[in-house]
């Protein structure tokens, strides 16, 4: 798990204090571009991009002027360039042989560090809104967000950096290359990974707005929680985040987010010691206990007797529903509870059927299901078969379960067929016959006498 930090190297203070007093006066709100102006930006940015491998489908141009450097008598001379579908840059091209420096117009934006209006700040209609460009770094990015407002971060050698707030209510810092190109690699991390007291960080979104993704993961688990806290765990290297939240009743959940922002899982705090050492906002042993107890009477509820010892979530995705497997106390073969939130229909299904329903039981041993098989045996008349050995075959388009059983006595066994809506036995088909389902039978025993 991490936060992130990085360092950044600007030098745009630098070219502002070189520029002519012409530039540095302050600029109308909507200055008009002189055709004098566009017509030496038109002829000059072309090649100057080219040579910058700057990623620019040169819309239109401008030159904004020169300075000369008061101790080398270096000229430089700056340049506005709107980009087609990408973000604006502004450009100082310096003398003969020396790279040209290209910075984003939401850079130029910003104020000059004496706080006057920024004599590089863009003015040509293409870059009106300095927004527009970054849309496409976004969708790249994968990460939902439309961009209420922007501030630009600086950039590095490599990476120029920007913070942004969403309409859906999150924040991010965007990092692209520098100058920024879409054939480079494009990132997006939420603001909530950033130490606020760090050199990057946010500032368009506070703590709160932050975890508030938080409700958005819990409404989407399906868990009953009325939220009581929230708390970001961490980040993987997948790309993931991890957040806590504890709950009115008692419990908590941490909730893994995946990079587009949708919920992956939510992980009972009882089952969360695994990340980070686990839950903060929760007592852990305390949450088992009292979700054990919260299983037992769901479980009574579904009308499956079992007084949770154990019990283990599944990471399956049921709107509304949670799946879990039962180890009980009061009975040797534990069951796959499907319980709904509210006041949604529940079913638990004991571990000698459940993988006909795709759910496998690891916490009870499964010899401990085999009374149950036995019985249903018993049910479909075949009463002398004390079932020894099990496998599920599956289950057919026409919604039949198939259970091969072994019989203790050595002789050959049966496949019990089950309607999997009701899960009751409708008849036991002897091995020697059952040559034509799912490849007859194949356990131990039933292959050479079926």
């Amino acid at each position: 798990m991490r936060k992130i930090g990085i360092g950044l190297a600007l030098s745009l203070a630098a070219l502002w204090a070189g520029l002519a007093p012409a530039l540095a006066a302050p600029k109308p709100a909507v200055p008009e571009v002189s055709k004098e102006s566009r017509a030496k930006g038109m002829a000059a940015v072309p090649a100057i991009i080219q040579a910058a491998g700057i990623d620019c489908q040169l819309a239109d141009a401008r030159q904004i002027g020169e300075s000369v450097d008061p101790k080398t008598k270096a000229k430089t001379t700056f340049y506005e360039a709107a980009c087609t579908g990408n973000e604006g840059v502004v450009i100082a091209a310096a003398a003969v042989g020396e790279a040209p420096q290209a910075f984003t117009c939401m850079e130029t934006s910003a104020p000059a560090p004496d706080g006057k209006p920024n004599s590089l700040a863009c003015v040509l209609p293409g870059n009106a809104d300095p927004k527009a460009g970054l849309l496409p770094y976004i969708v790249k990015s994968g990460r939902p967000c439309t961009p209420d407002k922007v501030r630009p971060l600086g950039h590095s050698p490599t990476n120029t950096l920007f913070e942004l707030a969403c309409h859906e209510g999150a924040g991010y810092i965007l990092s692209t290359s520098a100058p920024p190109r879409l054939d480079k690699a494009v990132t997006m991390n939420p603001c909530i990974l950033y130490d606020p007291a760090g050199t990057v960080k946010c500032e368009l979104t506070d703590r709160a707005t932050q975890l508030a993704v938080v409700d958005t993961l819990v409404k989407a688990s399906g868990k009953p929680c009325a939220i009581k806290d929230r708390a970001f765990v961490g980040a993987a290297k997948s790309g993931a985040n991890y957040f806590e939240v504890s709950c009115q009743e008692g419990k908590g959940f941490v909730l893994e987010q995946a990079p587009n922002g949708a919920l992956t899982r939510a992980i009972d705090c009882a089952q969360a010691d695994f990340l980070n050492g686990g839950c903060k906002l929760t007592d852990a042993r305390q949450a088992k206990t009292e979700q054990a107890g919260l299983y037992t009477q769901l479980a009574q509820k579904a009308g499956f007797p079992c007084t949770v010892s154990g019990y283990a979530p599944f990471g399956v995705n049921l709107p509304g529903k949670e799946v879990v497997e039962l180890a009980c106390s009061n009975r040797s073969d534990g069951g796959i509870g499907i319980f709904a939130a509210g006041s949604g229909s529940s079913m638990v299904y004991d571990c000698a059927h459940s993988e006909l329903k795709s759910f496998r039981c690891s916490l009870t041993k499964p010899a401990a299901a085999y009374p149950k098989l036995t019985a249903d045996l018993k049910a479909v008349g075949k009463a002398t078969c004390v079932v020894s050995n099990a496998r599920t075959v599956g289950v057919t388009a026409d919604q039949k379960g198939y259970i091969e059983v072994a019989c203790a006595d050595g002789l050959q066994g049966y496949f019990i067929e089950f309607e999997i809506e009701k899960m009751t036995p409708k008849t036991a088909i002897v091995c020697s016959e059952a040559k034509g389902i799912a490849g007859g039978c194949t356990l131990p025993g039933n292959a050479k006498k079926g």
